[in-house]
């Protein structure tokens, strides 16, 4: 299939929707979604505050009041931070305050501390204050009935102090999506281990692992699957019903022990919807549907799996999570090399993007020597896509680069 076939395939079985809602502790609804608007049942603050250390005043007995002729008035007593005051307020008399403590009544402003001197219960105020001032009013920051969180807001350290603002302890949240992640090929071995011979560490679990945390999804990594059928349609088998969707890598091109297509193909109605797609890196890329559940089939080579696990898995992983599927960031830059294209096959060239003392933004291409180079997209800022129709970009044309990261 063209790319565009194969993502219109994809887009045509599989629809990415919520997989439901589910109430968690606050702090685990960190980087979730909300289902439903948060609506304020409360003012915030619930009373007016001070917002300095000093004295609670009217403001119209401090009018006047300068350097060489302060005003005098009587210190009545004291409020303090977290209980209600006692006292009330007659004119020419203030209350010592702290930052945060309510106004007591009859007082409608708190001049600083350090504008001020006591002496005995006589206070002199060196500087007038106005109605209101340093007073923080009730319902300021959120008013009773105001929507604060709209249904579908990621939840970060803000919102999440929003929340608790307004005394939730729950939040509710859309589920995660479980991605099972596993890789296969008699050559992989599990890092932490000893290196043998001929053997190489297991890149693409961890690497595809991290890839799904970053798209909202839960990962589940099952570890290495040797290149043997049976134990492959088992773990295939387990990973389906213990997760919503399933990404390996390995197993899926042409040579002998190449048995992935064939064994995911088996496992159910409808079965292989994308077997190869003609794009490069990433040619081998197969996806099979069974009943409801995805099996997402990386290549081996790490930078073929984590590219095509985020043009074509991540926007579905967003959406089962609630997310909002966000599209990959494009920039605009002139190419620092001709790039040429693979016959037959839309190319994806991993760039360097460099800027020019004339502010031109130049994408020179990162030397790969293999699709197998997991340093390529280490290095790379971004790709370019060279159409299947097209022999090649030529140096100094302008090019769209879409970007691997936001920025």
């Amino acid at each position: 299939m063209s790319f565009d076939e194969a993502k219109n395939a994809i887009h045509q079985k599989i629809k990415p929707e919520p997989l439901g809602e589910e109430e968690v502790p606050l702090l685990e609804a960190h980087n979730r979604v909300l289902t439903q608007d948060v609506t304020s049942s409360l003012d915030i603050p619930p009373f007016n505050r001070s917002t300095v250390d000093g004295y609670a005043v009217k403001a119209e007995d401090t009018y006047g009041a300068e350097e060489n002729t302060p005003a005098k008035l009587k210190v009545c007593g004291t409020v303090n931070v977290g209980e209600p005051p006692h006292i009330s307020l007659a004119k020419g008399e203030a209350a010592e305050i702290v930052t945060g403590a309510p106004i007591p009544e009859g007082a409608d402003a708190c001049v600083m501390i350090e504008n001020t001197e006591k002496l005995g219960d006589v206070l002199l105020v060196y500087r007038a204050v106005t109605k209101s001032e340093n007073v923080m009013k009730k319902g300021s920051d959120i008013k009773k009935g105001e929507t604060v969180l709209k249904a579908g807001t990621v939840l970060g350290s803000s919102e999440i102090g929003v929340l608790a603002a307004l005394g939730y302890a729950k939040a509710k949240v859309f589920k995660v999506p479980v991605v099972a992640v596993l890789s296969t090929g008699g050559e992989v071995t599990e890092p932490g281990k000893k290196l043998p011979p001929g053997k190489i560490y297991d890149i693409n679990a961890y690497s595809l692992s991290a890839a799904v945390l970053e798209a909202g999804g839960k990962p589940v990594c099952m570890g290495v699957v040797p290149d043997d059928k049976a134990q492959l349609r088992r773990a295939l088998e387990y990973a389906l019903a213990s997760a919503d969707m399933v990404v390996t890598s390995g197993g899926v091109s042409v040579g002998p022990h190449d048995l992935m297509p064939q064994t995911v193909g088996s496992l159910g109605e409808p079965g292989l919807i994308v077997c190869g797609i003609a794009v490069k890196p990433g040619k081998p890329t197969t996806v099979a549907l069974v009943g409801r559940k995805t099996v997402f089939s990386m290549p081996g080579h790490p930078t073929s799996a984590l590219l095509l696990f985020q043009l074509l898995v991540r926007p579905l992983i967003q959406g089962f999570a609630g997310r909002p599927v966000t599209g990959t960031s494009v920039v605009k830059a002139v190419a620092g090399a001709r790039m040429f294209s693979a016959k037959g096959r839309r190319t994806f060239v991993m760039v360097k993007l460099n800027r020019e003392k004339s502010g031109r933004l130049v994408a020179e291409p990162v030397e790969t020597g293999a699709s197998g180079a997991i340093t390529t997209l280490a290095k790379a800022d971004g790709f370019i896509e060279v159409p299947e129709n097209e022999q090649f970009i030529d140096a100094g044309e302008e090019v769209a680069v879409l970007l691997l990261k936001s920025a």
